[in-house]
């Protein structure tokens, strides 16, 4: 199984990351989507998470530099990243 850093725009580090949040290989990323795996590394990670990891995680399931997102598509992946990762309260 490949692992996201086999995606565009994703490399060791970013793999470490989506490993800690239980996204483990490139199927995985695909089947959470990159909004979800965004709000995911920004409930562990904090704010040190910015958009431009969303944009890198939409463009690697898109195979697309993160850089070619119009104003607009960047929009919309930011209005479908928007909001605190509900975790219940356990």
């Amino acid at each position: 199984m490949a692992r996201p850093s086999a995606l565009k725009n994703l490399g060791p580090k970013t793999d470490a990351m989506l490993a800690a949040v239980g996204i483990e290989t490139a199927d995985d990323l695909r089947e959470v989507g990159a909004a979800m795996a965004y709000r995911m590394l920004r409930h562990r990670f904090g704010p040190g998470v910015n958009r431009i990891a969303l944009w890198a995680l939409a463009g690697a399931l898109a195979d697309r530099h993160w850089t070619s997102f119009s104003d607009d598509e960047k929009a919309a992946l930011e209005a479908d990243a928007r909001g605190a990762l509900d975790v219940g309260t356990g």
